[in-house]
């Protein structure tokens, strides 16, 4: 069976076609030209927007503007026109190829070869200056986040294992940077990311080298490096947002050379570390060899004066000890605390026999007093006790004639009985 073009008369009147994208199908789909014009009118609805890009082609032709715009980083691009009434305008603001500019432009959709372009209704160049007070207010809002803080700068390495190095390629920069530092310190190792220092993918390229050697434990400080240049050239690639947060957020301290006097990036106050030129980074990263030297030579110079000092003041004082009779004749210690020990010893034996004598004495005295004062005593001298009854008999009219009594003397006892009694009456 032959194919045959369908005609107007076989196509579905539009009431028939689907009334939205969705409900197409195979067997009902929409005419090229009905979604076309749906295409259109769906763009027809966005509202005029300001886009900026760069002008890659930029031609006038009986009075209509056709130009290129393309992205500033990425590999975008659209086709613009500016119609009479405006392309008429343009005419006096410089532009030409390669120019940055703003525009305000509407989208817009050619049916018939479905092109869409971009209808400018205003473009304007941006200038140096416009950019440099972008970038100032973005200083401010970025200093405003704390992300120049001087609480966040990081200290550099006294002598670091490995310097990370991200330069143009085969720059000057990076000739200078290695001479330098190999100068300084001729054991000194480098991480080198070459990477474009300049247009639109430089802080793309510079952000990306930046986290490779950030996450290299034997990187202990990158440097930044770019030799001079036009104010554009190296301002606007080294303030860019997206490489200032970069920054901010390695845990490597970063040293920016940026050898542009005049104006310094943003990269320059979120550095931990400035540097006025690429050669003068050098100074930062390593110290200088020979002077280390020199300095460990007069380190070593003033601690074997020391230690010498140091012998020689311990060697006088021990002279001067052993010199003393106390170590010239140790023995005379010993005999002196031999006789302070024999004089106290002989002091507390004299102590001891005084008191000893003394209590002998004492114990003497008071033997005689209570002898004194005992009843034998009293029968010594010729008195006499006598008992009845188990009794001592004090009062002769106790007893009666003819009792029983006990009579005891100094020497010995005896009984006797009582024949009389005479009581003597108290005075």
């Amino acid at each position: 069976m032959n194919y045959q073009e369908p005609t107007a008369k076989d196509r579905p009147p539009l009431a028939a076609l689907p009334t939205s994208s969705q409900e197409t199908s195979e067997d009902t789909p929409w005419p090229l030209s009905h979604f076309s014009g749906k295409l259109r009118a769906h763009i027809d609805r966005v509202n005029p927007t300001w886009v900026e890009g760069q002008l890659v082609e930029f031609n006038v032709r009986n009075g209509t503007a056709w130009m290129t715009l393309r992205d500033l980083e990425q590999e975008v691009s659209f086709q613009a026109v500016a119609w009479r009434n405006v392309a008429s305008g343009l005419a006096g603001k410089g532009l030409e190829p390669g120019s940055r500019v703003v525009a305000l432009v509407k989208p817009s959709l050619w049916e018939k070869s479905g092109r869409l372009s971009l209808v400018t209704q205003r473009m304007e160049p941006v200038g140096l200056g416009d950019l440099l007070a972008r970038i100032e207010r973005m200083k401010q809002q970025l200093a405003a986040e704390g992300l120049f803080s001087p609480a966040l700068k990081k200290p550099l390495p006294v002598l670091p294992r490995s310097i990370g190095l991200i330069t143009g390629r085969n720059s000057d920069a990076k000739k200078d940077i290695l001479r330098n530092v190999s100068a300084r310190w001729a054991a000194a190792q480098f991480e080198i990311r070459e990477v474009a220092t300049q247009g639109p993918m430089a802080p793309i390229e510079v952000a990306a080298a930046l986290e490779q050697l950030d996450a290299l434990e034997h990187v202990d400080v990158i440097v930044i490096a770019r030799g001079g240049g036009a104010l554009e050239e190296v301002i606007l690639p080294f303030s860019d947002e997206r490489l200032v947060r970069a920054v901010a957020a390695a845990q490597t301290p970063v040293v920016s050379a940026i050898g542009h006097e005049a104006d310094r990036p943003l990269l320059d106050e979120v550095a931990d570390v400035r540097a006025s030129t690429p050669t003068g980074s050098a100074k930062l990263l390593v110290p200088e060899e020979a002077l280390e030297r020199e300095n460990i030579g007069l380190a070593r110079t003033r601690m074997s004066q020391g230690l010498e000092r140091m012998l020689s003041g311990e060697t006088e004082w021990l002279q001067a000890v052993r010199s003393r009779p106390v170590l010239a004749h140790p023995e005379a210690m010993i005999q002196v605390r031999a006789e302070d020990l024999l004089r106290l010893r002989r002091r507390a034996l004299m102590s001891a026999q005084t008191t000893v004598d003394r209590t002998r004495d004492w114990v003497l005295a008071t033997r005689a007093q209570v002898t004194a004062l005992s009843p034998q005593s009293t029968l010594d001298r010729g008195y006499a006790v006598v008992h009845h009854q188990r009794r001592i008999v004090r009062h002769a009219g106790e007893l009666q004639p003819g009792a029983e009594v006990h009579v005891k003397v100094a020497s010995g006892e005896f009984t006797a009985d009582v024949t009389t009694t005479t009581e003597e009456k108290n005075q």
